[in-house]
């Protein structure tokens, strides 16, 4: 069980964690000023799902071997970073 417990974390931290650069790429393409924001906000939401889920596993003690601290700041400063993106870009006319 403890195995299956670690895939389903893992799966989830895969899935949003690489949805934040496929939307940062769809953002760098964006049609309008509109539709980057959107793709930006969108990889901000994504940024903070993957901290919550690398967050869960640190908790969960499934796996001991990881140096969660690095994962979880790195995760935090592009949090900020996206979040910085979107609200400046809302701010400029």
């Amino acid at each position: 069980m403890l195995e299956q417990n670690e895939f389903v974390l893992s799966k989830q931290i895969i899935r949003s964690g690489t949805s934040i650069g496929a939307n940062v790429e769809e953002a760098m393409a964006g049609q309008s000023r509109k539709d980057f924001i959107s793709k930006m906000a969108i990889s901000s939401k994504e940024a903070r799902e993957t901290n919550y889920w690398l967050r869960l596993l640190r908790d969960s003690q499934l796996c001991k071997n990881i140096d969660y601290t690095n994962l979880i700041n790195e995760s935090e400063e592009i949090i900020k970073i996206l979040t910085s993106i979107v609200k400046t870009t809302q701010k400029e006319k």
